[in-house]
């Protein structure tokens, strides 16, 4: 079984009865369906991972398929950014790649069949109209006063609305289902719009265009695909899904199959929304670190295993739920401090003068990227001279009870050197301090110093041979866990301010002057980092936060309470 199909599921249980009652001739067809009209966001992981990773254990395949019915949004773009999500996943669709719009002369021919078994009409009433006369949960539909046109008539029109006779909106098909219906989505749906505009792939050939609902199952039905598998919202979508391969005596059919959507706390899984915040410059664009886009989690640094093991971990469901997203930043550190080397910046720099230190003294420290017990090999050398730079946040003057770090006449270790002693602190004329004085004991390299108890072991580096780094400091895009709960509201008003914090003054050590573009680091003490692919240059990198060490929202909700408290 794959990582990427998760454990057993009804979904499994589904497809196991299916094969054992000869149902699908023994074939698994399954297909990942994205519209072309943004990028994908990490609830798609969970379907690509899903359809994927069931096809690969039943021996099956897997289609890539663009449903793509909607002219006016749809762009090459965004086709070429799914494909590259798919492959940095991990998934192959080889030569089973799709399109609606391949199949829109066969779609169109199935719609000619519908209208002369009487099961469809063209329809005059305009689109406000048919939304007037659909009804509600508790008021039956009125039917169109077109509904019992006849045959040749609506074959008529319908060819007429293809050549282009008619005006924008002026007609449609309608499947004549029952405006009775309970099913809202069984109301004689709309199948077809005029609608002048062109599309990215078959330009002005096309002036009609199919609906969605109409497109997918016709499309999966043309594939050959066995088990159709949908999120949650599309259940009720299902007797017309059906209704309609039914209608086409379509032999064998698809079986829809619906699960949970990923709902991620913090997060907006909407592409309508996160094209909001594109469009209006909230964020950088599709791939800002901040944004729960696969691109934007892979410009952060965040690995496909990562992501594969995340849905793995939720599995599949048949009931909505809120994962948290402390549970995704989980899977990422889990994957990351294996294989992550090592190394020390300072974010905040507060620079330390070592009195007893000579002044031309360098002394180079062969420091290991990683821990003994890893089993994994290479070191780098850093340098300690007499001025370095720790964190600002690693010395108070005024330290409450349990504070480990630097404070005056205190000690501390720095990080696989010597223990230090602040004597001295240097302030400006606000009073904050710039500077601190203190003395190395030079018996305590990586020892212990004797009759003395040091808790506290800092990171540093040498002043001298400081590399200047811009690190970004990414977090949560927004404060609360359901950012589209409070209905009446704005969702954008639930940004988090703190998203993203631009450090322009950290100081790495030298080892770091060597790092490329893609690669990643563990910064002790502080976090896992990335360096940026597009921003960094030799010499000069930029480093985004993947992950911080332990999940500090937890600690800080411990702290504050939850929210509203």
């Amino acid at each position: 079984m794959s990582e990427s199909s998760g454990p057993g599921n009804f979904i499994r249980t589904i497809i196991d009865e299916d094969l054992a009652a000869g149902r699908t001739a023994g074939r698994v067809v399954t297909r990942f369906p994205p519209e072309p009209n943004g990028y994908l966001h990490i609830g798609h992981a969970k379907s690509i991972c899903l359809n994927f990773g069931l096809a690969q254990d039943y021996g099956g395949v897997c289609n890539l398929r663009f449903d793509d019915t909607n002219p006016l949004t749809e762009e090459h773009e965004y086709v070429a950014s799914i494909e590259q999500d798919v492959r940095w996943l991990g998934f192959d669709w080889g030569e089973r790649r799709f399109h609606a719009s391949d199949y829109f002369e066969r779609l169109y021919e199935f719609a000619v069949r519908l209208i002369g078994k009487g099961s469809a009409f063209v329809c005059d009433l305009s689109h406000d109209e048919v939304r007037d006369a659909r009804g509600t949960l508790t008021r039956p539909g009125r039917p169109s006063p077109y509904r019992d046109r006849p045959v040749q008539e609506n074959l008529a029109l319908f060819a007429r609305m293809r050549a282009g006779d008619f005006p924008d909106g002026s007609r449609t098909l309608r499947a004549r289902i029952d405006m009775a219906s309970p099913n809202l989505n069984l109301r004689d749906p709309v199948i077809y719009r005029i609608r002048r505009a062109p599309h990215y792939r078959t330009g002005d050939a096309w002036c009609i265009y199919p609906s969605y609902d109409w497109a997918h199952g016709q499309s999966d039905y043309i594939e050959g695909v066995t088990h159709s598998i949908c999120t949650l919202e599309f259940q009720d979508h299902r007797p017309l899904y059906e209704w309609f391969l039914e209608q086409l005596d379509a032999q064998p059919r698809p079986r829809q199959i619906e699960f949970a959507r990923l709902n991620l706390a913090y997060a907006v899984m909407s592409k309508r929304l996160l094209q909001q915040l594109v469009r209006e410059r909230v964020v950088s664009g599709w791939d800002d670190p901040r944004m729960p886009t696969l691109s934007g989690l892979r410009r952060r640094g965040v690995t496909p295993e990562a992501i594969r093991q995340f849905c793995a971990g939720i599995g599949v469901a048949k009931a909505d739920s809120l994962v948290d997203m402390g549970f995704l930043e989980s899977c990422i550190r889990k994957d990351l401090e294996p294989a992550t080397p090592r190394v020390m910046c300072v974010h905040d720099p507060l620079r330390v003068v070592l009195t007893n230190w000579p002044q031309d003294r360098v002394l180079e420290l062969e420091a290991p990227y990683f821990p003994d017990e890893s089993g994994r090999q290479g070191t780098r050398l850093v340098p300690l001279s007499r001025e370095l730079f720790i964190e600002r946040e690693d010395f108070m003057e005024d330290p409450p009870k349990g504070f480990f770090r630097l404070s005056p006449g205190g000690e501390v270790r720095l990080r696989r050197a010597y223990v230090i002693r602040c004597d001295e602190v240097l302030k400006d004329a606000a009073g904050t301090p710039v500077e601190l004085r203190c003395s190395v004991d030079l018996e305590t390299l990586n020892a212990a110093p004797v009759g003395r108890k040091v808790r506290g072991i800092i990171h540093w580096v040498s002043a001298r041979h400081a590399l200047p780094a811009q690190v970004r400091l990414y977090d949560r895009l927004f404060a609360v866990p359901n950012p589209t709960g409070d209905k009446e509201g704005d969702f954008k008003r639930h940004l988090n301010p703190d998203a993203l914090q631009v450090l322009a003054g950290a100081m790495a050590e030298p080892s770091l002057a060597a790092a490329r573009p893609g690669e990643r680091y563990q910064f002790e003490r502080k976090g896992f980092y990335f360096v940026d692919p597009l921003d960094a240059a030799p010499g000069k990198p930029v480093f985004n936060r993947i992950v911080t060490l332990r999940d500090t929202w937890a600690r800080l909700q411990d702290q504050q309470g939850p929210p509203g408290a």
